[in-house]
């Protein structure tokens, strides 16, 4: 069996949002996804990219992908890679497709001058944590996660104080 790893290019878009809707569907929040193949064309392609992908093709066929984009960490002055999306179809799972992506993953990290690489996942998919743990990833203690979107976003923009 054979793996291997790409870059995304153009015309990829329509695969990256099949990946992330199928990613909605197993974390139980399709409902959410109002992105479109032109979104990702301006995130990945666009004047000014904003992430970077990669899709996993096992036996030359497409079954996982990973998005991310660099921030920074001012506490100790480096990049961080932030992995927003990761996922190996679960028929697949257990073959390290899913440990290939991350060491190729921690290997841009290190060539790009990250401190480290951040992502999140939710609290009650036992099974990812558990190959987190496994590939030496620990959980952020103390720190929890905050969201401002939709309306509150644009009210908050809009407040005149």
């Amino acid at each position: 069996m054979t793996l291997s790893l790409r870059d995304v290019v153009l015309g990829d878009e329509g695969l990256v949002l099949h990946f992330v809707r199928a990613l909605a569907e197993y974390e139980k929040l399709l409902h959410e996804v109002t992105a479109t193949e032109a979104h990702f064309r301006r995130l990945l392609f666009g004047e000014t990219p904003r992430a970077s992908a990669l899709i996993a093709e096992w036996e030359g066929r497409p079954v996982g992908f990973a998005l991310w984009f660099y921030s920074v960490s001012t506490f100790d002055g480096t990049p961080k890679l932030y992995l927003e999306d990761v996922f190996v179809e679960p028929g697949l799972r257990g073959r390290g497709i899913g440990r290939a992506i991350f060491k190729e993953l921690a290997r841009r990290a290190i060539a790009a001058g990250c401190g480290r690489m951040e992502w999140s996942v939710l609290d009650w998919n036992a099974p990812s944590i558990a190959f987190y743990r496994s590939i030496g990833a620990l959980p952020r203690e103390g720190w929890t996660l905050q969201r401002l979107s939709g309306a509150a976003l644009e009210a908050l923009a809009a407040r005149e104080d």
